[in-house]
Protein backbone atom coordinates (compact mmCIF):
# COMPACT_ATOMS: atom_id res chain seq x y z
CA UNK A 1 0.00 0.00 0.00
CA UNK A 2 1.36 3.30 -1.02
CA UNK A 3 1.27 6.55 1.78
CA UNK A 4 2.43 8.76 -0.34
CA UNK A 5 -0.07 11.60 -1.08
CA UNK A 6 0.76 14.43 -3.57
CA UNK A 7 0.15 18.17 -2.37
CA UNK A 8 -0.46 18.97 -5.82
CA UNK A 9 -3.48 17.07 -6.80
CA UNK A 10 -5.48 18.04 -4.01
CA UNK A 11 -7.63 20.08 -5.38
CA UNK A 12 -8.63 18.06 -8.33
CA UNK A 13 -8.88 15.00 -5.74
CA UNK A 14 -11.06 16.37 -3.56
CA UNK A 15 -12.60 20.09 -5.39
CA UNK A 16 -14.14 22.73 -3.25
CA UNK A 17 -16.59 25.39 -4.39
CA UNK A 18 -15.38 29.16 -5.06
CA UNK A 19 -17.51 32.23 -5.83
CA UNK A 20 -15.84 34.33 -8.51
CA UNK A 21 -17.93 37.32 -10.20
CA UNK A 22 -19.23 36.92 -13.87
CA UNK A 23 -17.46 39.41 -15.71
CA UNK A 24 -21.06 39.95 -17.92
CA UNK A 25 -23.39 41.45 -15.56
CA UNK A 26 -21.41 41.09 -11.92
CA UNK A 27 -23.79 38.05 -10.39
CA UNK A 28 -21.95 35.47 -8.43
CA UNK A 29 -20.82 32.25 -9.98
CA UNK A 30 -19.95 29.55 -8.30
CA UNK A 31 -17.09 27.47 -9.74
CA UNK A 32 -15.74 24.45 -8.82
CA UNK A 33 -11.92 24.02 -7.76
CA UNK A 34 -11.51 21.47 -10.91
CA UNK A 35 -13.41 23.58 -13.35
CA UNK A 36 -12.56 25.99 -15.99
CA UNK A 37 -15.85 27.49 -16.98
CA UNK A 38 -19.20 26.90 -15.94
CA UNK A 39 -22.60 29.18 -16.35
CA UNK A 40 -23.52 32.39 -14.78
CA UNK A 41 -26.66 31.61 -13.52
CA UNK A 42 -27.96 34.88 -13.65
CA UNK A 43 -27.27 35.68 -17.28
CA UNK A 44 -26.53 32.29 -18.83
CA UNK A 45 -23.07 33.26 -20.06
CA UNK A 46 -20.34 30.90 -19.96
CA UNK A 47 -17.82 32.17 -17.66
CA UNK A 48 -14.34 30.94 -17.84
CA UNK A 49 -11.20 31.52 -15.94
CA UNK A 50 -7.75 30.53 -16.23
CA UNK A 51 -6.48 27.65 -14.09
CA UNK A 52 -2.80 27.71 -12.96
CA UNK A 53 -1.06 25.00 -13.82
CA UNK A 54 -0.48 21.89 -11.77
CA UNK A 55 1.25 18.46 -11.81
CA UNK A 56 -1.01 16.63 -13.42
CA UNK A 57 -0.08 18.18 -16.83
CA UNK A 58 3.72 17.04 -16.51
CA UNK A 59 3.53 14.05 -13.90
CA UNK A 60 4.26 10.66 -15.20
CA UNK A 61 1.60 9.04 -12.59
CA UNK A 62 -0.99 11.81 -12.74
CA UNK A 63 -3.79 9.27 -14.63
CA UNK A 64 -3.55 6.83 -12.05
CA UNK A 65 -3.29 9.54 -9.24
CA UNK A 66 -6.48 11.59 -10.24
CA UNK A 67 -8.03 8.78 -11.71
CA UNK A 68 -8.49 8.20 -15.57
CA UNK A 69 -12.27 9.63 -15.87
CA UNK A 70 -10.87 12.95 -14.32
CA UNK A 71 -7.68 12.77 -16.12
CA UNK A 72 -8.63 12.67 -19.54
CA UNK A 73 -11.95 15.40 -18.76
CA UNK A 74 -8.63 17.88 -17.75
CA UNK A 75 -6.62 16.91 -20.73
CA UNK A 76 -9.26 17.93 -22.95
CA UNK A 77 -10.42 21.41 -21.22
CA UNK A 78 -6.57 21.73 -21.69
CA UNK A 79 -6.73 20.68 -25.16
CA UNK A 80 -10.04 22.58 -26.40
CA UNK A 81 -8.80 26.51 -24.84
Amino acid sequence: MNLFQCPGSDSLKRPYPEEIECPFCGGAVEIWSDEEKTGCPGCGSAVRREMTASCWQWCGVARECLGPEKYDRLKKQLLNR
